[in-house]
């Protein structure tokens, strides 16, 4: 079978290639299945590759995760839309957007908690001037796109300066299935 992306080079790490061609084929016969298939945007969006030598340039490989993160999240949308209609589309997108929005009227530092243990985690600020960011998205109309979120990347910090990584991606992770809704 012919390689789907560039490598990384021979003696650079890149993703294992098996495990990326098995994920897009899974991928494209899930698109194509009649029935809308089992796969969804959010499983686009949680897949991951172990990083082997000779494997496959990740950039590339990201890039194409993201057209396909799209892709499923405008099937799904013109889907329900066509069941439900417009108007319903908006009335569940600002239902999931209310469940976010509690969190943002947090004090800065209190948003998320804590890492547990003694791992550092996300810096607090940083990530509480990305929540700023998207209080102005959805109080003022302030622009604000999947890649903004989709690209964010967070300096380490110890645990008393930090937020716990899982919870703040989880909530990213929401985030960004609504910014897809809306585009």
């Amino acid at each position: 079978m012919a390689d789907l992306f560039p490598r990384a080079g021979v003696l650079k790490i890149g993703y294992s290639r098996d495990h990326v061609d098995a994920f897009f084929t899974a991928a494209r016969e899930a698109y194509e299945a009649s029935d809308g298939g089992s796969m969804a945007a959010l499983d686009v969006r949680r897949a991951s590759f172990d990083l082997k030598r000779g494997g496959y340039a990740t950039q590339p490989v990201d890039a194409a995760l993201d057209r396909l993160e799209q892709a499923f999240s405008t099937r799904a949308r013109d889907s329900f839309v066509r069941d439900h209609g417009q108007q319903a589309w908006f009335a569940e997108l600002a239902s999931h957007a209310q469940v976010l929005y509690p969190r943002l009227r947090r004090p800065h530092g209190e948003r998320f908690a804590r890492p547990s243990g003694l791992s550092g985690g996300y810096e607090a600020k940083a990530v509480d001037d990305v929540l700023d960011r998207m209080t102005a998205f959805f109080d003022k109309g302030e622009p604000l796109n999947v890649e903004d979120l989709r690209s964010l990347t967070f300096k380490r910090r110890p645990k008393w300066q930090a937020y716990d990584e899982r919870v703040v991606d989880a909530y990213l992770a929401r985030a960004v299935d609504i910014l897809l809704g809306v585009a």
